[in-house]
């Protein structure tokens, strides 16, 4: 009975193993997949290919991939591929990324193939990470924390400046508001604006960086000579500060206001440019500032009216830091991390909604003098 027993416990283990792997499953029909690749053609296509063979015809073959980004929800892409059923199969599929929009160069996925033939039995290959590279350029890497650094043109300064700037940016946006980074982030400083655009589907021609906050990826174009970089560590401060405040209030339910995300952004990059305190007092002697709550969606594409914004954007989030404190403001992100509405969370925090913000940063902002 012993020995009976023991046999039906190892019988029970290898249908558990099997059906938890259709790799392991005996095919009646010698069904097999020959050969599996993929390969890039950055930033524009992914190409697929798989090849598989049977004793009957092969009729059911289906690419599944999986990004390697911040999710919500875990999601796996299925595409079910067309071809003329035949015992010997050799296909390919390509995932065109000017129709669903690209990849940042660095981030990465998952892929596996699954084979099925007319029997009914079927296979399926292992998950390969792929990584998507713009292999361009030839790469130096940096790291310092959670923080790593890439850039191609430029010596050891060059870059030992920029992630200086990045971690003062760190530095500076915890004293202020008590985020960090929960997560690694990776910063690719392409030569020029025109080669960072080259990485991307579409690019708007004024694009100069962008976060891609699902990732942990930023992007930008910097130079080498002085007024590039000083423009780069500004905007690397801002594209990081994104990042920051994206890890520490995703949720399901709600987004920030942009006025916050914004002006959080821009007061990590320092004091206000001289263009954009133009607007402030242009919009001070004609009464015509924008309200919080106008704020609280995108920005208008007008040019003037989008430096008045993003002033406005920063000044409010110095009011509230100024006024509060970073305990407050800390408590705020928190706030919205729970999913909480515009108005719900700043009522909660500081008993005032967006109208009473505006109300109150108005008085204060007319109060000041500004040279």
């Amino acid at each position: 009975m012993k020995h009976k027993i023991g046999l039906l416990i190892t019988l029970g283990l290898i249908l558990v193993v099997a059906l938890w792997n259709p790799c392991l499953v005996q095919a009646s029909s010698e069904l097999s997949i020959l050969d599996y690749s993929a390969e890039i053609d950055f930033p524009a296509k992914i190409i697929f290919e798989v090849s598989a063979r049977s004793d009957v015809d092969i009729d059911d073959i289906r690419l599944h991939y999986r990004i390697n980004r911040t999710e919500l929800a875990r999601i796996t892409s299925e595409v079910y591929i067309e071809f003329t059923p035949s015992k010997t199969v050799s296909i390919d599929w390509v995932w065109d990324m000017r129709k669903t929009g690209g990849l940042p160069p660095g981030s990465s996925l998952y892929y596996w193939w699954t084979v099925t033939d007319a029997d009914g039995d079927s296979v399926q290959t292992p998950p390969v990470e792929m990584l998507v590279s713009d292999k361009r350029y030839d790469w130096q890497e940096l790291t310092e924390g959670e923080i790593t650094l890439y850039w191609y043109k430029g010596d050891d300064s060059f870059s030992g400046e920029l992630m200086a700037a990045a971690q003062e940016a760190l530095a500076r946006l915890y004293v202020e508001t008590g985020a960090e980074l929960e997560k690694p982030v990776s910063i690719y400083i392409y030569a020029s604006s025109a080669d960072l655009q080259g990485s991307m589907i579409f690019p708007q021609e004024w694009t100069g960086g962008v976060a891609f906050t699902r990732y942990g990826i930023i992007t930008i174009g910097i130079g080498t000579s002085s007024g590039d970089m000083e423009w780069g560590k500004r905007a690397i401060a801002h594209e990081l500060t994104h990042l920051v405040i994206h890890q520490i209030t995703l949720n399901p339910y709600n987004d920030l206001p942009v006025w916050l995300d914004e002006g959080l952004a821009m007061n990590t990059e320092g004091e206000l440019l001289w263009y954009f305190m133009d607007e402030l007092n242009k919009a001070r002697e004609n009464g015509t500032f924008f309200s919080v709550r106008s704020l609280a969606s995108p920005f208008p594409t007008d040019t003037n009216e989008a430096l008045l914004s993003y002033a406005q954007s920063y000044e409010l989030v110095k009011f509230l830091i100024d006024e509060y404190g970073q305990e407050k403001m800390f408590e705020l992100l928190s706030t919205f991390r729970e999913g909480a509405g515009y108005d719900e969370a700043l009522n909660r925090v500081y008993n005032f909604d967006m109208d009473g913000l505006d109300a109150r940063w108005r008085a204060a902002f007319e109060a000041m003098v500004i040279l």
